[in-house]
């Protein structure tokens, strides 16, 4: 297969396809990761049902009140990562893949997403199939829901996590285990990071290896903001998290307040994504959804950091790889995450022209790569 840049929309699939190369510019996501075991039903037919269902009050902010589209996909095992991802290209806000204890190839398995109520699911479908080569767009079907809902049955589902001894991600509402280790608090809302995924496992392993103390620490899409909490606890004296989802730092906010971390230790801004209106340097005052986010003093301070972590999707990391390691000075630790164990040679080859002495670790089929930056 052939690496090439697709016009996917806005954001990205981690898999290597065969599509036409195109010249585009892309904006970050994480992934949400859930494991459920459920029984494989198969529809026979395409059904669309729109359901409203009532639940009760919350005390949160409307953004997580606002109904959305439960969407639920029945494909082949064999083509359910690669379309869980291209799903998330086309439209969907999350994926989540149905496990199966069988490992058969052609078996037909679930996949549940979230789509905005604005988002023409059928059509995000069609696209996301004909982009993995799909033949015809699978059987799915439709439920009209409210966050709160997903927020109740997300939070029944987290229990505290235990990475290595003595460090624990601990869910806001769960009590932790080991008063004596470093427990990182965390709500993660609608941001990916809850400890729970190999990839966030592997960077906190990483970063509790590298800080030793007073370190400057970027976070380059940070998601619920764990692995800059994380830092901070391990001795980092500043952590920095950038994200393209103002959800994220609205998340990765409320997240450091619990773990009693404030702004000064912990700066957080929106980054506008590529094919936005402004990236980076330039100004997004003319959209008041920006201004309070939006910081372009941290966003512009390149060679500044001892450690620099983008744990996000393969083609922004592709992508952006001179600007993410220019944030880290001349012989800092870079460290990029998100990527499945086939992606490593394509990245790998990749940050050599940026990074010295790379190395790659592994969990579950997960890569971690690291290096220096290089300092001529």
């Amino acid at each position: 297969m052939s690496l090439a840049l697709s016009s996917l929309r806005s954001h990205f699939i981690k898999h290597l396809t065969s599509c036409n190369s195109v010249t585009t510019f892309f904006s970050f996501r994480r992934r949400i990761h859930f494991s459920f075991s459920t029984k494989t039903a198969r529809l026979n037919s395409t059904s669309v049902n729109y359901s409203t269902l009532n639940t009760g009050k919350m005390n949160i902010d409307d953004s997580f009140t606002s109904p959305y589209l439960s969407v639920r996909i029945c494909c082949q095992r064999h083509v359910a990562n690669v379309l869980s991802e291209s799903l998330m290209c086309f439209g969907a806000s999350s994926t989540t893949i149905d496990e199966q204890d069988s490992h058969d190839f052609d078996e037909e398995i679930w996949i549940s997403s979230t789509f905005d109520i604005s988002q023409d699911v059928k059509d995000s479908i069609s696209r996301a199939a004909d982009s993995v080569g799909l033949k015809e767009i699978p059987n799915y079907e439709v439920e009209m829901q409210d966050h709160t809902d997903w927020i109740k049955q997300t939070q029944e589902s987290f229990h505290p996590v235990e990475i290595t001894e003595g460090l624990w991600i601990v869910p806001e509402w769960r009590k932790p285990p080991d008063l004596q280790a470093i427990n990182i608090i965390l709500n993660p809302g609608l941001a990916f990071g809850t400890g729970e995924h190999p990839t966030t496992k592997l960077c906190l392993l990483l970063l509790q290896r590298l800080i030793k103390g007073g370190e400057y620490f970027l976070d380059y899409g940070t998601g619920s903001g764990v692995l800059a909490i994380a830092a901070l606890k391990f001795g980092a004296d500043i952590s920095v998290g950038f994200d393209i989802e103002p959800q994220a730092i609205t998340s990765a906010r409320h997240n450091a307040a619990l773990n009693n971390i404030g702004p000064e230790k912990l700066l957080l801004s929106l980054v506008p994504s590529k094919n936005g209106p402004y990236f980076e340097s330039e100004s997004p005052d003319r959209d008041t959804r920006f201004q309070d986010s939006y910081n372009s003093k941290i966003i512009s301070e390149k060679d500044k950091y001892d450690v620099v972590i983008a744990n996000i999707l393969l083609y922004p990391l592709l992508d952006l790889a001179d600007r993410i390691v220019s944030y880290a000075k001349p012989g800092a630790i870079v460290a990029i995450s998100g990527i499945i164990s086939e992606q490593v040679p394509a990245v790998t080859k990749h940050y050599s022209q940026f990074l010295d002495d790379i190395t790659v670790e592994m969990m579950d089929g997960w890569a971690c790569i690291s290096g220096s930056r290089k300092t001529e």
